[in-house]
């Protein structure tokens, strides 16, 4: 199967590199890697294109193609657990995560506007009239992470779409396969070729030759911190939006509702096989609660079933290989030798590892200090809101916090205080709504995603004086 699409027409690499189920190991299908003359060639074609899309069109376009995921989601679905690993019940709930969010792209589309500004706001008393407008910011490299194979790229590539942008998708070389599935719908829905282009490969290969490429107008990416400054230091003087993850806080204070909070700290922190960057990564409670909490989640953690990511029953799947499961253990560990209480969990089987958790977590270690992309649950006991706050600010990351209490007080000091993007009530940091803003602060990136300002982040405001 050719899987780079250049200049609309769908051309293989001169070698490929192989897709594996992190479950069984068995290969499940091969990626093409786009060269650096052949990463040339799509950006001269992709910068020379000129789409004639309507804002009707594009919305009928973004709408047909969620039709067609919806139409293909049991497909959808298997190409995300046989390549990610994940769960099918997650990779259920990504497909659905994409039809919604396409909707509202198409929605947005026809939401792009400007204003008209009186100038005669000084004592020039100048009567003009200043009308803007939002045009594509032009080309658009998108390059998306292995964790949601389908919503990732939906992620970028439905908002660049609506805003009539030519797009460059780069996939994970770990997960290309379902963004293949994915460009081919967009296709079938009426999307012009040359306004799509496929670059799947190595990092080092087709990712160095994209980023270095002078026909670029805008990059959007989701990955690593390290990776994000190392594309930022490349692409110079380049439009450009970063999520780069998070180290993810849940607050759950003395007056919480306890088995919510549990419940939201499970999901956070178990879905997706834990490699979520908006997920819980670490879990700040009062320590007059504690104890009740652990075993509370405990429990929810106990109830998961782990085992063949495609049986319908199912729980959590592995992680996207072997490697990243020894991470994820030797954390573990060490937070052990540190002095934290394993609860429940630890075991690792491969590319699997179960549900973990931990009490009297310190804070100070790298399984809550980074971000560690597992099914972990670390709880840390603090003193009150002050201590949790501290603690939360005390690490490079701040996109999302989850806050558990009924106190308004509490509520609008985290506001105030917590430095991150979004302050979540009464529910874990893994809320999402593809119709608000999403993006941090610190190393968790740069910019906002969520339909309408991934929008605003790739249009250009020109001006006309009349």
């Amino acid at each position: 199967m050719n899987t780079l699409l250049i200049a609309g027409e769908w051309v293989a690499g001169d070698r490929t590199v192989e897709v594996r189920n992190p479950y069984t190991g068995e290969v499940v299908g091969e990626a093409g890697v786009a060269d650096a003359d052949q990463v040339r060639t799509a950006f001269r074609a992709a910068h020379a294109y000129r789409p004639r899309l309507t804002a009707f069109d594009r919305s009928e376009i973004l709408i047909e193609a969620a039709a067609g995921i919806e139409a293909d989601a049991d497909g959808f679905a298997e190409s995300i657990c046989l390549e990610s690993g994940l769960a099918r019940k997650d990779a259920d709930r990504e497909v659905g995560r994409a039809l919604a969010l396409l909707r509202v792209c198409a929605e947005e589309a026809k939401r792009i506007h400007g204003e008209a500004i009186p100038t005669d706001v000084t004592a020039a008393r100048l009567r003009r009239t200043a009308v803007t407008r939002r045009d594509p910011v032009g080309v658009v490299a998108a390059i998306t992470p292995f964790n949601r194979p389908l919503n990732q790229a939906a992620n970028k590539v439905g908002p660049a779409i609506a805003a009539g942008n030519r797009v460059v998708l780069k996939p994970s070389e770990k997960t290309p396969l379902t963004a293949v599935r994915f460009v081919r719908c967009l296709l079938d829905a009426g999307l012009p070729a040359p306004m799509l282009t496929l670059l799947t490969g190595t990092p080092e290969e087709t990712g160095e030759a994209l980023i270095t490429s002078d026909l670029i107008d805008m990059v959007t990416f989701t990955g690593s911190a390290a990776v994000g400054r190392h594309i930022a230091s490349t692409i110079g003087m380049c439009r450009s939006t970063y999520e780069l993850g998070d180290s993810g806080a849940l607050i759950v204070l003395d007056d919480a509702d306890l088995p919510s909070a549990a419940r939201a700290a499970a999901a956070g922190a178990f879905a997706t096989s834990g490699q979520s960057c908006r997920g819980v990564k670490r879990i700040l409670v009062h320590e007059g609660v504690a104890k009740e909490f652990v075993e509370l989640l405990r429990e929810q953690a106990a109830s998961l079933v782990v085992g063949d990511p495609r049986n319908p029953g199912t729980d959590v799947g592995t992680l996207i290989d072997e490697a990243a499961a020894l991470v994820v253990q030797e954390r573990v560990q060490e937070a052990v030798r540190s002095g934290a209480r394993l609860v429940h969990g630890g075991r690792r089987e491969g590319a699997q590892f179960w549900p973990t958790v931990l009490d009297e977590v310190p804070h100070h270690i790298p399984l809550v200090r980074e971000e560690t992309f597992g099914p972990c649950a670390p709880v840390i006991r603090v003193s009150g809101l002050d201590e949790a706050i501290a603690i939360t600010n005390g690490t490079r990351y701040g996109l999302q916090a989850g806050l558990f209490t009924e106190r308004l007080s509490a509520v609008r000091q985290a506001m105030d205080e917590l430095e991150v993007g979004a302050v979540i009530v009464n529910d874990g940091p893994q809320f999402d709504s593809p119709n608000i803003p999403f993006g941090g602060v610190k190393d968790s990136g740069v910019g906002r995603e969520g339909v309408r300002f991934a929008i605003h982040e790739m249009t250009t405001l020109r001006t006309l004086i009349l």
